[in-house]
């Protein structure tokens, strides 16, 4: 009888077969061994904040902390170098326009103004004895065309009646020719004279008139020295508060120093920094309320800024309507700034679990409020006092609103 030889090649093939099924198990036992595993942490209950999800009127709006400054500022700068003598006002006095702030002390101004008020004195009195030297040379001039005029009036008698005699033969030709030479000759000095004296006069008009006008812009000259010794007293341009007052006693200020600032009253405004989240959703004309003292004001915003430093930008708010009786430049004043308009949505509150989770998953709280379990949410819109949620949760719900720091990378919270 013929034995049968089983063939050891297809042995091995099906204990391979065998193997590699038992190897998927044993791997499809260990993931899913592994997926079931969830990380726990226990919670004390005291430190645990639980919130309740809720759906109703969601308001668009951040709350500011604003600081009131005003909206034209005036520098206060020295126009002329001196040391601090005196010091009339202090920072937040009230000033008028042409109230006295400091008064400086300049000696080398002091002596050029001296020095003027003598140029000046000098050039007065040369003036006067020019005009007193004019005034004599043409009253003498006049006085010798007068001599001349009478001398010529003579000379005129003599040679009519020395050309009667001559004409009769009574004189001889030389004494006809005498008289009318002197005759000539007294009537070219009298013309000369009077060319001499109208020249003169109009010599002396020039000159005077250029004197007159050298000792006018000398005691423009001095008005300005003066005005420079009253520029000395540093004063307020306009009226309004005085801000800040960089000048001591003693102290040097240069020309053109700024010492300090005019806050103008009847024109403030409300500075706040917001975070660059919102850099889009901040143009001017947005409005809000700005609250002090529990009254609410109606506000807007006038300006915003494009630099962002820290994080933040800066905006300029403006009070609609009359300003507080109150206000003062560094008073703060809560602002909330409306972004959009309200809706209907599902919130929950706000909570330091923002920070650890970035709005991307909560601990959401079961019914028995023992056990918390980690879920992925959306979240959107936020003001002071929500958050918007946009998936996730559903009204009725409660999560854990405090900080999730310490929980780590737990699957689920146990409150015990």
């Amino acid at each position: 009888m013929d034995t049968i030889i089983q063939n050891n090649h297809s042995r091995l093939k099906k204990y391979v077969w065998i193997a590699a099924i038992a190897l998927i198990l044993a791997a499809l036992a260990v993931w899913a061994l592994l997926s079931s595993r969830q990380t726990v942490y226990h919670a004390d209950p005291v430190s645990v904040i639980i919130g309740d999800v809720t759906e109703g009127q969601f308001n668009d709006y951040i709350r500011l902390s604003g600081k009131v400054e005003t909206g034209v500022i005036v520098q206060i700068s020295a126009l002329e170098s001196g040391v601090v003598s005196i010091k009339q006002l202090e920072e937040g006095a009230m000033v008028s326009e042409g109230d006295i702030i400091l008064t400086l002390h300049n000696p080398s101004l002091r002596q050029q103004i001296l020095d003027s008020e003598s140029q000046l004195a000098e050039k007065q009195n040369m003036l006067r004895d020019t005009e007193l030297a004019m005034e004599s040379n043409r009253l003498q001039l006049r006085q010798n065309l007068l001599a001349a005029r009478t001398e010529l009036n003579r000379a005129q008698r003599l040679f009519d009646r020395q050309s009667t005699l001559y004409a009769e033969n009574l004189v001889s030709r030389e004494e006809y020719l005498k008289a009318q030479e002197d005759m000539t000759l007294a009537k070219q000095n009298v013309n000369l004279l009077a060319d001499r004296l109208r020249q003169d006069s109009i010599y002396r008009t020039v000159q005077i008139d250029m004197m007159r006008e050298s000792l006018d812009n000398m005691r423009e000259n001095f008005s300005l020295v003066r005005q420079r010794a009253d520029n000395l007293n540093i004063r307020a341009s306009h009226s309004g508060q005085l801000g800040s007052l960089n000048a001591e006693l003693g102290q040097n200020i240069s020309a053109g120093q700024l010492v300090g600032q005019i806050n103008i009253t009847d024109n403030y405004k409300i500075t706040v920094n917001i975070d660059e989240h919102y850099i889009d959703r901040v143009s001017p004309g947005l409005r809000g309320k700005a609250i002090r003292q529990n009254h609410q004001m109606d506000v807007h915003v006038r300006k915003v800024y494009p630099e962002v430093t820290d994080g933040t930008f800066r905006a300029d708010i403006i009070i609609d309507g009359d300003m507080p009786d109150n206000i003062r430049v560094g008073q703060t004043y809560p602002v909330d700034l409306q972004l959009g308009e309200s809706t209907q949505a599902i919130m929950v509150p706000r909570g330091s679990f923002f920070q650890t989770s970035g709005g991307q998953w909560v601990y959401v709280v079961d019914n028995d409020g023992k056990t918390a379990t980690k879920r992925s949410v959306r979240i959107g819109r936020q003001n002071p006092r929500f958050y918007e949620v946009l998936e996730g949760l559903s009204p009725g719900e409660r999560i854990i609103t405090s900080s999730y720091k310490s929980f780590g990378e737990a699957d689920k919270i146990l409150i015990d």
